[in-house]
């Protein structure tokens, strides 16, 4: 590794929470998603094609908790919001994250 290595530095290697686009080229679908799971982080992720089979490919292969396909936003109040990894735990909004705040109890009762 060199210091002057794209791939190492802090856009690639942090949450960065603000405008940019890094771009960094790749030779096949494995070898970019292997550059996009290559970080402690997990929140979200973006894929391009017009592939279909493809875009499941990548979707599923992704190890983000939110994935936008063709799309620059990925944020709906209907929809879980979350990330994996150390991007956080939990679900926030729609069904799954209403489950986060509630405590299931199964109670069996005879007649009495």
């Amino acid at each position: 590794m060199t210091t002057d290595d794209p791939r190492y530095a802090c856009v690639w290697r942090e949450e960065i929470f603000g405008h940019g686009a890094p771009i960094l080229t790749f030779n096949n679908e494995d070898e970019a998603i292997a550059m996009a799971n290559d970080t402690e982080y997990g929140l979200v992720a973006y894929a391009f094609t017009a592939d279909y089979g493809r875009a499941v490919r990548v979707m599923e292969k992704l190890q983000t908790g939110m994935v936008g396909i063709n799309q620059g936003v990925v944020s709906n109040p209907a929809a879980p919001f979350g990330g994996m990894k150390a991007s956080g735990f939990g679900r926030e909004g729609g069904d799954e994250g209403i489950e986060e705040y509630l405590e299931t109890k199964y109670v069996g009762l005879a007649g009495f």
